[in-house]
């Protein structure tokens, strides 16, 4: 099975890459671009057969290794 996870700040934490980069655009002749945030795309091969225990899993991984709860939240994209 494979999950697919995105990790990215929560919308009232400031992102300065994303500040950077849309400054950056701007300056590069993008004067549309409004907003830019970043986050981390994440894909995660598990060995279980089961579906409920592999959501179950990449739910605490999620919680407890990939997302600071503090400033960052996470969408499971899906499990195939």
């Amino acid at each position: 099975m494979k999950a697919t996870v995105i990790v990215k700040l929560k919308e009232d934490v400031p992102d300065p890459v994303g500040r950077e980069v849309t400054s950056r655009l701007r300056s590069e002749g993008y004067g549309e671009i409004e907003d830019v945030r970043f986050g981390k795309y994440i894909e995660v091969s598990l060995s279980s057969g089961d579906r409920e225990n592999a959501e179950q899993r990449i739910e605490s991984i999620c919680k407890n290794l990939f997302a600071n709860s503090n400033i960052e939240e996470f969408e499971i994209l899906g499990i195939e």
